[in-house]
Protein backbone atom coordinates (compact mmCIF):
# COMPACT_ATOMS: atom_id res chain seq x y z
CA UNK A 1 0.00 0.00 0.00
CA UNK A 2 1.41 3.41 -0.98
CA UNK A 3 1.54 6.41 1.30
CA UNK A 4 -1.62 7.88 -0.21
CA UNK A 5 -3.48 4.61 0.22
CA UNK A 6 -2.35 4.39 3.83
CA UNK A 7 -3.49 7.97 4.55
CA UNK A 8 -6.88 7.30 2.94
CA UNK A 9 -7.36 4.14 5.03
CA UNK A 10 -6.36 5.98 8.22
CA UNK A 11 -8.75 8.79 7.39
CA UNK A 12 -11.59 6.36 6.78
CA UNK A 13 -10.91 4.63 10.11
CA UNK A 14 -10.96 7.97 11.92
CA UNK A 15 -14.24 8.98 10.31
CA UNK A 16 -15.78 5.57 11.08
CA UNK A 17 -14.64 5.78 14.70
CA UNK A 18 -16.06 9.28 15.07
CA UNK A 19 -19.40 8.17 13.63
CA UNK A 20 -19.55 5.18 15.98
CA UNK A 21 -18.84 7.38 18.99
CA UNK A 22 -21.40 9.96 17.90
CA UNK A 23 -23.99 7.22 17.41
CA UNK A 24 -23.25 5.83 20.86
CA UNK A 25 -23.83 9.25 22.43
CA UNK A 26 -27.08 9.68 20.53
CA UNK A 27 -28.61 6.31 21.38
CA UNK A 28 -27.66 6.19 25.06
CA UNK A 29 -30.47 7.43 27.32
CA UNK A 30 -29.77 10.65 29.22
CA UNK A 31 -29.62 8.77 32.52
CA UNK A 32 -26.77 6.63 31.21
CA UNK A 33 -24.43 9.61 30.94
CA UNK A 34 -24.05 9.49 34.72
CA UNK A 35 -22.61 5.99 34.43
CA UNK A 36 -21.11 5.52 30.97
CA UNK A 37 -19.08 7.90 28.85
CA UNK A 38 -16.90 7.46 25.80
CA UNK A 39 -14.71 10.21 24.38
CA UNK A 40 -12.33 10.26 21.45
CA UNK A 41 -8.98 11.05 23.10
CA UNK A 42 -10.24 14.28 24.71
CA UNK A 43 -8.95 14.59 28.26
CA UNK A 44 -11.26 16.14 30.87
CA UNK A 45 -10.20 19.65 31.98
CA UNK A 46 -8.29 20.41 35.17
CA UNK A 47 -10.33 20.67 38.34
CA UNK A 48 -11.14 24.31 39.15
CA UNK A 49 -10.16 25.77 42.51
CA UNK A 50 -13.12 26.64 44.70
CA UNK A 51 -14.20 27.01 48.31
CA UNK A 52 -16.59 24.66 50.07
CA UNK A 53 -19.91 26.13 51.20
CA UNK A 54 -20.80 25.75 54.86
CA UNK A 55 -22.57 22.50 55.68
CA UNK A 56 -26.30 23.32 55.73
CA UNK A 57 -27.08 21.04 58.69
CA UNK A 58 -26.36 17.79 60.45
CA UNK A 59 -26.60 14.66 58.32
CA UNK A 60 -25.41 16.24 55.07
CA UNK A 61 -22.45 14.66 53.27
CA UNK A 62 -20.10 16.46 50.88
CA UNK A 63 -19.96 15.25 47.26
CA UNK A 64 -17.14 16.99 45.35
CA UNK A 65 -17.59 18.67 41.98
CA UNK A 66 -16.51 16.97 38.76
CA UNK A 67 -16.52 17.34 34.99
CA UNK A 68 -19.44 15.54 33.38
CA UNK A 69 -19.86 15.00 29.66
CA UNK A 70 -22.79 15.40 27.28
CA UNK A 71 -23.50 16.07 23.63
CA UNK A 72 -22.18 19.63 24.03
CA UNK A 73 -18.93 18.53 25.66
CA UNK A 74 -17.62 18.76 29.19
CA UNK A 75 -19.66 20.58 31.84
CA UNK A 76 -18.94 21.25 35.50
CA UNK A 77 -21.19 19.58 38.09
CA UNK A 78 -20.87 21.73 41.23
CA UNK A 79 -19.80 20.20 44.51
CA UNK A 80 -22.81 19.96 46.83
CA UNK A 81 -23.93 18.82 50.28
CA UNK A 82 -26.50 16.01 50.08
CA UNK A 83 -28.19 13.49 52.33
CA UNK A 84 -26.95 9.89 51.95
CA UNK A 85 -29.60 7.28 51.06
CA UNK A 86 -29.21 5.75 54.53
CA UNK A 87 -27.24 6.09 57.75
CA UNK A 88 -23.72 4.67 57.72
CA UNK A 89 -22.96 5.19 54.03
CA UNK A 90 -20.07 7.17 52.55
CA UNK A 91 -19.68 8.62 49.06
CA UNK A 92 -17.03 7.36 46.66
CA UNK A 93 -16.62 10.03 43.94
CA UNK A 94 -16.65 9.09 40.28
CA UNK A 95 -13.55 9.54 38.15
CA UNK A 96 -12.29 9.56 34.58
CA UNK A 97 -9.96 6.73 33.55
CA UNK A 98 -7.86 6.35 30.41
CA UNK A 99 -7.86 3.02 28.63
CA UNK A 100 -8.04 1.61 25.12
CA UNK A 101 -7.49 5.02 23.59
CA UNK A 102 -10.54 6.50 25.35
CA UNK A 103 -11.48 8.32 28.55
CA UNK A 104 -14.23 6.45 30.39
CA UNK A 105 -16.30 7.71 33.31
CA UNK A 106 -16.48 5.49 36.38
CA UNK A 107 -19.57 6.64 38.30
CA UNK A 108 -19.57 7.38 42.02
CA UNK A 109 -21.55 5.35 44.53
CA UNK A 110 -22.58 5.08 48.17
CA UNK A 111 -21.20 2.30 50.34
CA UNK A 112 -20.02 1.47 53.86
CA UNK A 113 -16.42 2.33 52.90
CA UNK A 114 -14.83 4.67 50.36
CA UNK A 115 -13.42 2.82 47.37
CA UNK A 116 -11.07 3.73 44.54
CA UNK A 117 -11.69 7.06 42.83
CA UNK A 118 -8.67 7.19 40.57
CA UNK A 119 -6.29 8.83 43.02
CA UNK A 120 -7.88 12.18 42.11
CA UNK A 121 -7.45 14.94 44.67
CA UNK A 122 -10.96 16.38 44.87
CA UNK A 123 -10.15 18.14 48.14
CA UNK A 124 -12.29 18.54 51.26
CA UNK A 125 -11.22 15.17 52.63
CA UNK A 126 -10.89 13.39 49.28
CA UNK A 127 -7.12 13.67 48.89
CA UNK A 128 -6.65 10.75 46.50
CA UNK A 129 -7.04 7.79 48.85
CA UNK A 130 -9.94 7.25 51.24
CA UNK A 131 -11.88 10.02 52.94
CA UNK A 132 -10.65 12.23 55.77
CA UNK A 133 -13.67 14.48 56.06
CA UNK A 134 -15.49 12.49 58.72
CA UNK A 135 -16.69 9.11 59.94
CA UNK A 136 -19.76 7.29 61.22
CA UNK A 137 -19.96 6.04 64.79
CA UNK A 138 -23.03 4.67 66.53
CA UNK A 139 -25.37 6.03 63.88
CA UNK A 140 -23.89 9.53 64.15
CA UNK A 141 -21.61 11.28 61.65
CA UNK A 142 -18.61 13.23 62.94
CA UNK A 143 -17.19 16.02 60.75
CA UNK A 144 -13.48 16.83 60.47
CA UNK A 145 -13.32 20.62 60.73
CA UNK A 146 -9.78 20.75 59.33
CA UNK A 147 -11.07 19.90 55.83
CA UNK A 148 -14.83 20.57 55.94
CA UNK A 149 -16.68 23.85 56.40
CA UNK A 150 -18.93 23.20 59.38
CA UNK A 151 -20.75 25.72 61.57
CA UNK A 152 -20.10 24.42 65.09
CA UNK A 153 -22.95 26.46 66.55
CA UNK A 154 -25.31 24.17 64.63
CA UNK A 155 -23.32 20.94 64.34
CA UNK A 156 -21.57 19.64 67.47
CA UNK A 157 -20.27 16.27 66.20
CA UNK A 158 -16.90 17.61 65.05
CA UNK A 159 -13.18 16.99 65.50
CA UNK A 160 -9.88 18.23 64.06
CA UNK A 161 -7.40 15.97 62.29
CA UNK A 162 -4.82 16.86 59.64
CA UNK A 163 -5.42 15.15 56.30
CA UNK A 164 -2.45 14.31 54.07
CA UNK A 165 -2.64 14.93 50.32
CA UNK A 166 -1.92 11.50 48.80
CA UNK A 167 -1.49 12.60 45.18
CA UNK A 168 1.99 12.71 43.69
CA UNK A 169 1.37 14.83 40.57
CA UNK A 170 -0.54 17.99 39.74
CA UNK A 171 -3.38 17.91 42.24
CA UNK A 172 -5.81 19.56 39.83
CA UNK A 173 -5.55 16.68 37.35
CA UNK A 174 -9.02 15.21 36.84
CA UNK A 175 -8.28 11.81 35.30
CA UNK A 176 -6.41 8.59 35.96
CA UNK A 177 -3.93 7.05 33.50
CA UNK A 178 -2.79 8.22 30.11
CA UNK A 179 -0.50 11.13 29.32
CA UNK A 180 -0.53 13.59 32.20
CA UNK A 181 -2.97 11.52 34.24
CA UNK A 182 -2.78 10.43 37.86
CA UNK A 183 -0.70 7.28 38.31
CA UNK A 184 -2.68 5.39 40.92
CA UNK A 185 -3.99 1.85 41.35
CA UNK A 186 -6.46 0.53 43.92
CA UNK A 187 -5.13 -0.34 47.36
CA UNK A 188 -6.15 -3.64 49.03
CA UNK A 189 -8.65 -1.71 51.17
CA UNK A 190 -10.14 -0.06 48.07
CA UNK A 191 -10.38 -3.42 46.34
CA UNK A 192 -12.26 -4.76 49.34
CA UNK A 193 -14.60 -1.75 49.30
CA UNK A 194 -15.36 -2.42 45.62
CA UNK A 195 -16.82 -5.80 46.56
CA UNK A 196 -19.24 -4.39 49.14
CA UNK A 197 -22.87 -3.57 48.51
CA UNK A 198 -23.18 -0.26 46.69
CA UNK A 199 -26.00 2.22 46.17
CA UNK A 200 -26.23 4.51 43.17
CA UNK A 201 -26.45 8.28 43.32
CA UNK A 202 -29.68 9.54 44.87
CA UNK A 203 -32.44 11.12 42.81
CA UNK A 204 -31.41 14.55 44.11
CA UNK A 205 -27.83 13.96 42.94
CA UNK A 206 -29.08 12.93 39.49
CA UNK A 207 -31.26 16.05 39.33
CA UNK A 208 -28.25 18.13 40.35
CA UNK A 209 -26.19 16.71 37.49
CA UNK A 210 -29.05 17.17 35.04
CA UNK A 211 -29.33 20.85 35.99
CA UNK A 212 -25.60 21.35 35.42
CA UNK A 213 -25.77 19.63 32.03
CA UNK A 214 -28.55 21.98 30.90
CA UNK A 215 -26.70 25.16 31.87
CA UNK A 216 -24.56 26.71 29.15
CA UNK A 217 -22.58 28.61 31.79
CA UNK A 218 -21.32 25.27 33.13
CA UNK A 219 -19.96 24.12 29.75
CA UNK A 220 -16.19 24.13 29.43
CA UNK A 221 -16.54 25.46 25.90
CA UNK A 222 -18.27 28.53 27.36
CA UNK A 223 -16.40 29.03 30.64
CA UNK A 224 -12.91 27.75 29.68
CA UNK A 225 -12.45 26.10 33.05
CA UNK A 226 -14.10 28.77 35.20
CA UNK A 227 -17.73 27.64 35.65
CA UNK A 228 -20.35 30.14 36.75
CA UNK A 229 -21.34 27.92 39.68
CA UNK A 230 -18.53 25.98 41.32
CA UNK A 231 -20.35 24.65 44.38
CA UNK A 232 -23.72 24.78 46.12
CA UNK A 233 -24.77 24.34 49.71
CA UNK A 234 -27.69 22.08 48.72
CA UNK A 235 -29.27 20.73 45.54
CA UNK A 236 -31.23 23.64 44.03
CA UNK A 237 -29.58 25.86 46.67
CA UNK A 238 -29.11 29.52 45.94
CA UNK A 239 -26.86 31.07 48.55
CA UNK A 240 -23.63 29.48 47.39
CA UNK A 241 -24.14 30.77 43.92
CA UNK A 242 -23.22 34.05 45.57
CA UNK A 243 -20.29 32.53 47.44
CA UNK A 244 -18.96 31.01 44.21
CA UNK A 245 -19.01 34.47 42.62
CA UNK A 246 -17.14 35.88 45.62
CA UNK A 247 -14.42 33.23 45.40
CA UNK A 248 -14.08 33.78 41.65
CA UNK A 249 -13.85 37.56 42.16
CA UNK A 250 -11.07 37.09 44.70
CA UNK A 251 -9.18 34.65 42.46
CA UNK A 252 -9.41 36.99 39.46
CA UNK A 253 -8.33 40.07 41.39
CA UNK A 254 -11.74 41.72 41.09
CA UNK A 255 -12.27 41.71 44.87
CA UNK A 256 -9.87 42.52 47.68
CA UNK A 257 -9.49 40.08 50.55
CA UNK A 258 -11.39 42.51 52.78
CA UNK A 259 -14.29 42.77 50.34
CA UNK A 260 -14.45 39.00 49.92
CA UNK A 261 -14.40 38.48 53.70
CA UNK A 262 -17.26 40.94 54.19
CA UNK A 263 -19.29 39.41 51.38
CA UNK A 264 -18.79 35.86 52.71
CA UNK A 265 -19.74 37.02 56.20
CA UNK A 266 -22.94 38.49 54.76
CA UNK A 267 -23.76 35.10 53.23
CA UNK A 268 -23.09 33.39 56.56
CA UNK A 269 -25.48 35.80 58.28
CA UNK A 270 -28.19 35.09 55.71
CA UNK A 271 -27.70 31.36 56.19
CA UNK A 272 -27.93 31.69 59.97
CA UNK A 273 -31.19 33.59 59.54
CA UNK A 274 -32.60 30.80 57.38
CA UNK A 275 -31.59 28.18 59.97
CA UNK A 276 -33.13 30.18 62.84
CA UNK A 277 -36.35 30.85 60.92
CA UNK A 278 -36.74 27.19 59.98
CA UNK A 279 -36.11 26.10 63.55
CA UNK A 280 -38.79 28.49 64.78
CA UNK A 281 -41.34 27.30 62.21
CA UNK A 282 -41.04 23.54 62.28
CA UNK A 283 -38.48 23.34 59.46
CA UNK A 284 -40.30 25.65 57.04
CA UNK A 285 -40.12 29.29 56.06
CA UNK A 286 -43.14 31.56 56.01
CA UNK A 287 -43.95 33.56 52.89
CA UNK A 288 -42.71 36.76 54.53
CA UNK A 289 -39.47 35.07 55.62
CA UNK A 290 -38.83 33.87 52.08
CA UNK A 291 -39.40 37.40 50.80
CA UNK A 292 -36.94 38.79 53.33
CA UNK A 293 -34.29 36.22 52.42
CA UNK A 294 -34.76 36.83 48.69
CA UNK A 295 -34.48 40.59 49.27
CA UNK A 296 -31.25 40.18 51.24
CA UNK A 297 -29.80 37.86 48.56
CA UNK A 298 -30.78 40.32 45.84
CA UNK A 299 -29.02 43.18 47.65
CA UNK A 300 -25.97 40.98 48.27
CA UNK A 301 -25.87 40.02 44.59
CA UNK A 302 -25.94 43.67 43.52
CA UNK A 303 -23.14 44.48 45.95
CA UNK A 304 -20.95 41.65 44.60
CA UNK A 305 -21.62 42.78 41.02
CA UNK A 306 -20.70 46.39 41.76
CA UNK A 307 -17.47 45.34 43.44
CA UNK A 308 -16.44 42.95 40.64
CA UNK A 309 -17.25 45.49 37.90
CA UNK A 310 -15.64 48.52 39.44
CA UNK A 311 -15.07 50.28 36.11
CA UNK A 312 -11.90 48.26 35.60
CA UNK A 313 -10.22 49.93 38.58
CA UNK A 314 -9.71 46.66 40.45
CA UNK A 315 -10.43 45.92 44.09
CA UNK A 316 -10.39 48.77 46.61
Amino acid sequence: MGIFGWLQAASEKKVLRTLILALAVCILPVKSFAGIFISATIAPPALPVYAQPVCPGYGYMWTPGYWGYGVAGYYWVPGVWVHPPRIGLLWTPGYWGWGGGLYAWHPGYWGPHVGFYGGINYGFGYGGIGFGGGYWRGGNFFYNRSVTNVNTTIIHNTYNKTVIDNTTVNNRTSFNGGAGGIRATPTPAEMQASREQHFQATSSQMAHEQMARQSRAQLYSANHGQPAVLAKNTVNGRSYNQQGRIVQGLQRGQLSSGQAARDLNRQQNIHRSVVADRRANGGRLTRQQRRNINRRQYNASRQIYRQRHNDGRGPR
